[in-house]
């Protein structure tokens, strides 16, 4: 067994560890701290998430650095504010006995001028993410000319961010010699690109297998209708007593409008997402680390750079926009040597994606059936009686009124007891599944089903003679992020207007969205059409079948598209006003 004292780290750094009781480094660490101590090359380092990259990479850069000086000496860039506090506090705790390094961590959401002071003052590490760092180097606030390292944490997820061209700026604002350490959980062809581009002769290094699933989760998936996705997540959350984890939503209106009904449910429960102000996300994010919310109900962006280790259960309650961010989402549990689960529900329409995602991370993921009524009174009552048996024993209260109820409740049959706690503990739960009907949708496994979906028509004021053709429409839908993924259907053009169907589920989405684009300088009206033939047309998802589209872009074997280029290289060719590639941009780094 190798331990941090047989690495060649300073003493007083491994006092430190010491402190924090670490003493054999994890296999990122045994493999990237001698490579970064020992040579002057560049270093790509696969990992999952939660396997220990921060002190892999910090380590041995304090072990190198010049103390006691006020020179810049390493940046570290990461996707998001929590990451980049996370990154500077474990900095810090290293450092306990290593006198006179400074550590400045700087991001958006808070007040710049105060970023700015502490620069001013000196530092030896800046840990920021890209779109402030980009901002403090223009304003000429940030000089990099003294960096000997440069760490890119959390690569691929910076790319898939939209922070290419900040990166971009960054990497050719350093010295040449510098070394550069490239830590990422994927190796997407955008990260090899960066590290093509900007990286010198290097050495790779990889802990398991690349793009892969964390080892110590397990994956399972549930397969319900549209309109029974809310309530499944309740039975599933029910069958999941002492659930401690992240629930992951597509859209932030979404993630609301779930935490929202979650809590008037009475759960535990709360939002984050791109809307929430800093000061309420901290506040958040602290109940959150200390339990008093149980599930944290999160988009994928507002989740980045999140640090719990010891989160019970991943749900995703839609399947990410891309496969590889499966990944991301899933190692959030499962971390430092704790068993973690990965919960999907998916529609009949999606299950061929899992087969997909068991390709990606090496995996099977274990097809479940919804629980019913009975399941979820069997898990509950099952959780209480493991807790009162792994409970120690409790001395006895020597106050006389609990003498005298204890005498009383002697004299109570024992059967009666047990029928009291059933009935006080479970009455709610058995009343409310009396009557409950079965949530799975008819699907037991991927391909197995050819599956119709409810569509609504939408009416817009624009025809063949505004220039409206077939490519004008789907260009409306891929302008935007929000619409990723929406199925389209029929089309029909008239001189006047267009009548084009899209799945009901999601109509009054599309319907918000389009209502705020213009087309030719105009707003575009939206009206959902009842009772139209262009409502009654389907989709089909099977192998065979063709039908409608889909706005996440390659063609895949239905006739749909799917498009999986990286979110900071989308641009868009249509010849209407919406919300173009710079403004995302600046909408996903408002949300970090």
């Amino acid at each position: 067994m190798t331990t941090f004292k047989e690495l060649g780290l300073n003493p007083d750094i491994i006092r430190g560890l010491d402190d924090l009781g670490f003493v054999e480094p994890s296999p990122i660490q045994d493999k990237a701290i001698p490579q970064i101590l020992e040579s002057k090359k560049d270093l790509v380092a696969l990992a999952q998430t939660g396997t220990g990259k921060t002190a892999a990479f910090s380590l041995p850069i304090l072990n190198q650095i010049k103390a006691d000086g006020r020179e810049l000496q390493a940046i570290i860039l990461c996707p998001t504010r929590e990451l980049a506090m996370q990154i500077s506090a474990d900095i810090k705790t290293y450092t306990k006995y290593y006198k006179g390094v400074i550590t400045t961590p700087v991001y958006g959401g808070e007040r710049i001028d105060i970023q700015i002071n502490s620069l001013k003052r000196g530092t030896n590490i800046v840990v920021g993410t890209p779109g402030r760092v980009h901002d403090l180097i223009r304003r000429k606030v940030l000089k990099l000319q003294t960096i000997k390292w440069v760490v890119l944490d959390e690569a691929d997820e910076m790319l898939d961010m939209g922070f290419k061209d900040d990166l971009d700026v960054i990497l050719e604002e350093t010295p040449k010699a510098r070394q550069t350490l490239l830590f990422s959980a994927t190796m997407s062809k955008s990260v090899s690109n960066i590290a093509m581009k900007y990286m010198k002769e290097s050495n790779e290094i990889s802990v398991g297998e690349k793009n892969v699933g964390a080892k110590n989760v397990s994956h399972e998936y549930y397969v319900v209708q549209a309109r029974d996705r809310f309530e499944a997540l309740k039975r599933i959350l029910d069958s999941l007593p002492g659930v401690y984890g992240i629930l992951f939503c597509r859209t932030r209106r979404e993630t609301q409008e779930v935490a929202d009904k979650l809590k008037q449910a009475g759960y535990d429960t709360e939002a984050l997402h791109g809307d929430i102000a800093q000061t309420q996300r901290t506040k958040i994010m602290d109940r959150f680390k200390k339990k008093y919310i149980r599930l944290l109900v999160a988009t994928d962006v507002a989740a980045r750079g999140i640090d719990v280790s010891d989160l019970s259960h991943v749900i995703n309650y839609n399947l990410p926009d891309q496969n590889e961010a499966y990944t991301h989402r899933t190692g959030r549990t499962g971390r430092a040597s704790k068993s973690g689960v990965a919960v999907t529900i998916v529609g009949p329409r999606d299950t061929r994606r899992i087969t997909d995602i068991e390709k990606i991370i090496g995996k099977k993921v274990e097809f479940k059936k919804v629980p019913d009524g009975q399941d979820v009174c069997k898990k509950q009552m099952d959780e209480i009686i493991a807790k009162i048996e792994n409970t120690e024993e409790i001395p006895a209260a020597k106050d006389k009124y609990f003498e005298e109820f204890a005498e009383k409740l002697s004299k109570v049959k024992k059967e009666d007891l047990i029928n009291y706690f059933v009935n006080d503990k479970f009455s709610h739960i058995i009343d409310a599944y009396k009557n409950a009907r079965d949530l799975n949708a008819n699907s037991k496994a991927p391909n197995s089903q050819r599956d119709e979906i409810e569509t609504a028509a939408l009416k817009i004021g624009f025809g063949k003679k505004h220039g409206v053709d077939v490519k004008v429409i789907f260009g409306f839908i891929n302008a935007s992020r929000e619409l990723k993924g929406v199925e389209i259907g029929k089309i029909s053009i008239m001189p006047e207007y267009t009548i084009f169907a899209v799945e009901k589920e999601r109509s009054e989405e599309v319907k918000q969205v389009l209502s705020r684009t213009r087309f030719k300088g105009k707003n575009i009206v939206v009206t959902i059409v009842s009772n139209d033939s262009i409502a009654k047309s389907t989709f089909s998802r099977n192998s065979g079948g063709g039908g409608g589209r889909r706005n996440d872009g390659s063609r895949n074997s239905g006739g749909n598209r799917r498009n999986d280029r990286e979110r900071g290289d989308r641009k868009s060719n249509n010849n209407f006003s919406g919300r173009s590639g710079s403004r995302k941009r600046k909408a996903f780094k408002k949300a970090q």
